[in-house]
C-alpha cells in the first residue's frame, strides 16, 4: 500500500483545468483558481478538500493516515498520508475534492476514479 508523490501528480495533473502553483514549501492545486489541494513533498502528505461529514468519518475511521487539516466555508479539508493510502481510494478523494470545487460547466467533463487511475 501506499502512493508515491509522482503518482499524485499525475492523478491531479488528469483532472479537467487543474493549474499547480508552486510554493517554498508547498504545491497548491486549483481550478477555475479556487484550490482543491495541497501536496507538502517533505512529510510525503496531500491536503484535500473534503465535506465536513467526509473529513469526520475518514478521520475517526483511520486516524495514522487521514488528519483534520482545517474547515473553511462548510468544508473540511484533510491530510492524507500517501505511505498509507491505496492509488484506488486516493484516487475517489482528489475527483471528489476537484468535483467539490468545480464550477458545474465542468462536472460534465469529470473523469471518473477508475480513468484518473489509468492515467
Amino acid at each position: 500500500m501506499g502512493v508515491e508523490i509522482e503518482r499524485f501528480l499525475r492523478l491531479a495533473k488528469a483532472l479537467p483545468e487543474c493549474e499547480q502553483q508552486q510554493g517554498d514549501k508547498y504545491t497548491t492545486f486549483r481550478v477555475r483558481g479556487k484550490p482543491f489541494g495541497y501536496l507538502w513533498p517533505r512529510t510525503a502528505t496531500v491536503g484535500l478538500k473534503q465535506t465536513l461529514l467526509e473529513q469526520t468519518a475518514l478521520v475517526a475511521e483511520r486516524p495514522e493516515v487521514f488528519e483534520v487539516q482545517f474547515t473553511a466555508g462548510g468544508f473540511g479539508w484533510v491530510v492524507v498520508h500517501l505511505d498509507g493510502i491505496d492509488l484506488d481510494e486516493l484516487s475517489e478523494l482528489v475527483l471528489e475534492a476537484w468535483f467539490l470545487t468545480a464550477p458545474e460547466d465542468l462536472h460534465t467533463s469529470q473523469p471518473t476514479p477508475e480513468a484518473l487511475v489509468g492515467s
